[in-house]
């Protein structure tokens, strides 16, 4: 059975329009252009118990709107949702200890006090027994790599310190169902790759079923085997990964270096060529003529090194959100 069931779900917003000036703002007391806008339209999608599942889609695609909705903090405008059996908006208590969002860009700990006073705050909320909260806390942070910073302020952490912070907190009571919205935007490299790693580790672990949003395409190819990809509020693809991959990228790409300098024109006889110095070329190579290709141009040209790499994950999504088809 699905742990999260979703059908026919639709948020519309409603909003004026009013023409700048100040006439305009007189004539809009009485009467006011009333238009409207689909953040999420008629989606349907089921999540089992364990996934980790990418909800990918560009600015404004939706995404939050969903995790929103399936987090209880609003309504929808139609369709029916169901996470763990509960309907998210009627905000049972049962359901509302059963999962937890993290959401990049806003705060759930207190700014002025350390960690440790918000985590137990949440303990008493979500009503966790003191040795499991002890025995939680002690694991994340271990798990983490943050058991010296818990007694410091939040506000003198850093950027990465203080998420890792906030997904001790969310975690607290061991939720079932785990929403994280852009969980790494804005770390550096090193705390992004660690972030990762703790997030897959957890799943693994703990079998939590858990939908992530990202804008980086290195999260979503190091936790997700299946991906959903939402954008102008509409589904546009649900599968695996590898199945998407394997659906758009019908070329790779080959780099070659010359001992000499070679010429664009002379390259292009071969296939399209994406960059050209004199000494270094990208090629876009269809799939099937990549060997004959590679070995011509080895025996054709003074080849000082030749690279063949597989079109990158980022732009077969770009290429999706560019055509809007699937």
């Amino acid at each position: 059975m699905p742990i999260i069931e979703v059908k026919n779900l639709t948020k519309k917003y409603e909003y004026y329009k009013k023409a700048p000036g100040l006439l305009a703002s007189m004539k809009s007391l009485f009467h006011r252009e009333k238009l409207y806008t689909e953040a999420v339209k008629n989606i349907s999608f089921t999540v089992e118990e364990g996934e980790l599942v990418g909800f990918l889609g560009p600015n404004g695609a939706g995404k939050t709107t969903t995790l929103k909705m399936l987090s209880g903090i609003l309504y929808p405008t139609s369709g029916e949702a169901k996470v763990l059996g509960h309907v998210p908006w009627k905000r049972e208590k049962k359901y509302q200890k059963q999962f937890a969002i993290v959401m990049g860009q806003k705060n759930q700990l207190w700014w002025d006090l350390p960690a440790m006073d918000s985590f137990i705050l949440n303990k008493e909320i979500y009503e966790v027994p003191d040795a499991q909260f002890k025995k939680t806390v002690d694991g994340l942070a271990e798990l983490l790599e943050i058991k010296d910073i818990l007694d410091v302020q939040v506000r003198k952490l850093s950027l990465g310190q203080r998420m890792k912070c906030e997904l001790i907190a969310a975690l607290l009571h061991q939720p079932k169902v785990l929403f994280l919205d852009e969980p790494t935007i804005g770390l550096d490299v090193v705390s992004q790759q660690k972030m990762r790693e703790f997030i897959k580790t957890y799943n693994e672990q703990k079998k939590t079923t858990i939908l992530l949003t990202s804008h980086y395409m290195e999260d979503v190819k190091a936790l997700c085997k299946r991906v959903i990809i939402i954008d102008h509020g509409e589904i546009r693809y649900d599968g695996a990964l590898s199945a998407l991959i394997d659906k758009y990228v019908d070329h790779k790409v080959i780099t070659v270096t010359f001992t000499k300098p070679v010429e664009r024109v002379d390259l292009e006889k071969f296939c399209p060529v994406m960059e050209c110095t004199p000494l270094r070329a990208v090629l876009n190579v269809p799939n099937e003529e990549v060997k004959k290709v590679a070995a011509k141009i080895l025996t054709t040209y003074p080849v000082d090194d030749i690279l063949i790499d597989e079109v990158p994950v980022e732009d077969v999504i770009r290429r999706i959100f560019t055509t809007g088809k699937s």
